[in-house]
């Protein structure tokens, strides 16, 4: 990942170096897919394994079933999982991680733990915020 700040244009010139800071960069709204409140938990949950659609939105407590599917969609058509229909009867179909999607997953997982262990911390902090 480029963390230096540019004024470089990445566009979809793939000769230039990616940059997610730059305005038209391909990578930025690939970043706003995976980093979207759905994206997220979505990928995080599919590291556990491969989930069929109704046991993914029950793990994934609180997303509507059209919303689940877009999201899948999205990180389908960015190359993070891949859909696949068993032949079964009745057929279902089954989610499963790319190795591109499993790399990321373990990050998003690495910053869940952080967030999760240190929600006291947080909850401080938010405590104060709000009574100043």
């Amino acid at each position: 990942m480029n963390t230096r700040h540019s004024d470089q244009v990445c566009a979809t010139d793939s000769t230039l170096e990616a940059d997610v800071f730059a305005r038209d960069c391909p990578s930025r709204p690939v970043l706003q897919d995976v980093a979207s409140r759905w994206g997220v938990l979505a990928l995080a949950a599919l590291r556990e394994g491969p989930h069929r659609f109704s046991a993914l939105r029950r793990h994934v407590d609180g997303i509507s079933e059209r919303m689940l599917s877009q999201t899948l969609q999205t990180l389908e058509r960015d190359g993070m999982i891949d859909r696949e229909v068993q032949q079964s009867i009745p057929p279902h179909v089954e989610y499963t991680l790319t190795d591109l999607g499993a790399r990321i997953a373990d990050q998003l997982l690495g910053l869940i733990d952080i967030l999760e262990s240190n929600i006291d911390t947080i909850k401080a902090a938010q405590d104060a915020y709000h009574r100043d």
